[in-house]
């Protein structure tokens, strides 16, 4: 591991985290096989953040993800526990037991027919040196039924954790309730297992950044997150704890008790993990965190399925992987901790992101020719199922670009040419950024940070791109290339809004609405009736923090 990496321990939890994460590392895989050239420079972004490297019995070198993911009984499919690269733990018994080995073997599930394709699909060698596979044709995303059906990244022995008290599959015997995943690392077995990875990644950083969660909210890994987050705070004080509390999409009316389980585990997560974490973020493409379904957000050069969480987690990866991108860079004194300093004032520890995906680039355009394109509007898509943005302000955000060529960040006009705005006149494409965040929010505290190296979108992200697109991701403006879209720009931001005012008020008024007779079962998890009064106080303080009166400098 390089000695300058400022490493970061991802715990992801829950089977929607497991998408989310499945499309995040197969991201970063593809970023890490980028090649050299003169338009993606190596060395923006550092991979030891997020990686570790090892070595296999055998002595062969590994480079995996440092995580820690928990998920239920019939996850898995056909990836093991242990994971691929490290000795069979059979073989291992065979070669110290010289008598006699009997071996009882556990029918193992077959492979999805989505990774077959993935693994022994034809690919072509592209101009630049590198084997490409084939984009898989869409019909086949349906046969895709957990996350590691699609994951094309080994993992690390210690990385996978199975709660095998509940099951993923049936209608018995679920993870449904906020009491039942805090109960979870009450018991010595979870926490024990817990504890002991943790302490495994924990000795071999040089210095440790913080922890970014993973979460599901709206089921009983919400519980699970809390909990982790808790012991997070009270082991590693001083380190950062950001969650993404992540959500599906939109649901139906058709199914009111998953519905109301889904308000009680949002409303719970939030308000203990905003406790015990440096800062929290929903995400989801939904647009409401209440009762009331709101249609899935939309993106004008994506088509996509809000049902199928392959979609939905591809789409999520992507902003998560831009937004996080402060404090993974190479040469930036961010941290997770002043990340958190940045967005979190007067009791702001609960966020909002958004992203345009892909950023609407025309080749023959410059980067403020695109921005005062897009007006006065807020520019990019909400992802927090917080609703339409405008009409609210914002208090403080954290702002990436990324994926533009340096030619595009500044004027192409020619000199003597009258400027059509102030942002033809910077003579950097930082100062551009940066100088049109101020003008669309003059009062709030931003920060910005622009990049050159773009979003890997290669199989197995789904393709969910309009054929105006190029290769690049860039929005043409001629006639459709044919080309498969392999990288992309995009627009990512995390702020603090006043949004969040409306939403976590409308969710403590939908909280208060329910007669908790009818839910008991929900309670019967472990969930006291003083535990939801406190917090649904709780989440009417939350929401009182981001009226939109309150002074930058409370």
């Amino acid at each position: 591991m390089a000695g300058g990496a400022r490493e970061v321990l991802t715990l992801q939890l829950g089977h929607f985290a497991g998408f989310v994460g499945a499309h995040w590392w197969n991201q970063q895989d593809a970023a890490l096989c980028r090649p050299t050239d003169a338009k993606e420079p190596p060395g923006e972004l550092c991979p030891d953040v997020l990686y570790r490297t090892g070595r296999t019995l055998h002595g062969q070198e590994t480079y995996t993800p440092r995580l820690i993911l928990m998920d239920l009984k019939g996850s898995l499919s056909s990836l093991k526990q242990e994971g691929g690269l490290y000795r069979d733990k059979q073989l291992d018994a065979a070669i110290a037991w010289q008598g006699k080995l009997t071996t009882h073997k556990e029918e193992i599930y077959p492979k999805n027919p989505y990774l077959q394709d993935l693994l022994t699909a034809e690919g072509v060698l592209n101009s630049d040196g590198i084997w490409r596979v084939k984009s898989i044709p869409n019909g086949k995303e349906g046969s895709i039924r957990v996350w590691s059906d699609f994951l094309r990244v080994h993992l690390h022995p210690r990385s996978i954790c199975m709660i095998q008290k509940y099951n993923h599959d049936g209608e018995v015997g679920r993870l449904e309730a906020f009491g039942q995943g805090e109960s979870i690392l009450k018991e010595p077995k979870y926490l024990e297992e817990l504890e002991d990875r943790l302490h495994f990644y924990m000795e071999e950083c040089d210095y440790l950044q913080g922890f970014q969660i993973l979460c599901d909210l709206h089921n009983g890994f919400s519980g699970v997150g809390a909990k982790a987050a808790e012991l997070l705070q009270d082991e590693y004080s001083g380190r950062g704890i950001i969650t993404w509390g992540l959500l599906p999409g939109p649901y139906h009316l058709g199914e009111p008790q998953k519905n109301i389980y889904r308000l009680l585990n949002t409303a719970f997560g939030l308000v203990h993990l905003s406790a015990h974490s440096s800062l929290v973020c929903p995400l989801s493409l939904g647009g409401s965190l209440g009762l009331q379904p709101e249609p899935p957000v939309n993106f004008p050069h994506l088509q996509y399925d809000a049902a199928l969480p392959f979609h939905c987690g591809a789409i999520l990866a992507t902003a998560l992987d831009t937004v996080t991108v402060p404090y993974r860079l190479c040469s930036s004194p961010v941290s997770m901790v002043h990340l958190a300093d940045t967005l979190n004032f007067s009791g702001k520890k609960v966020v909002t992101a958004g992203a345009t995906i892909p950023f609407p680039l025309v080749p023959s355009q410059s980067l403020p020719d695109t921005l005062m394109q897009l007006g006065e509007a807020t520019p990019w898509t909400p992802l927090s199922a917080c609703g339409d943005p405008s009409g609210t302000c914002c208090f403080a955000q954290s702002v990436v670009l990324r994926g533009l060529d340096r030619a595009c960040h500044t004027s192409q006009l020619t000199p003597g040419t009258p400027l059509p705005s102030p942002l033809h006149a910077c003579t950097t494409g930082e100062e551009v950024l940066a100088q049109y965040l101020q003008q669309q929010q003059p009062r709030v505290r931003s920060s910005s940070h622009l990049l050159l190296t773009p979003c890997k979108v290669v199989p197995p992200y789904p393709y969910l791109f309009s054929s105006s697109l190029s290769q690049q991701g860039l929005v043409l403006d001629g006639p459709p290339t044919g080309a498969a879209v392999e990288s992309i720009p995009v627009l990512g931001a995390l702020c603090s809004s006043s949004s969040l005012n409306r939403t976590l008020g409308d969710l403590a008024k939908d909280l208060a609405r329910l007669d908790l007779r009818r839910w008991a079962s929900f309670m019967d998890a472990g969930v006291e009736q003083d535990d939801l009064e406190e917090t649904l106080q709780e989440l009417r303080s939350l929401a009182q923090c981001y009226q939109s009166g309150d002074s930058l400098m409370d």
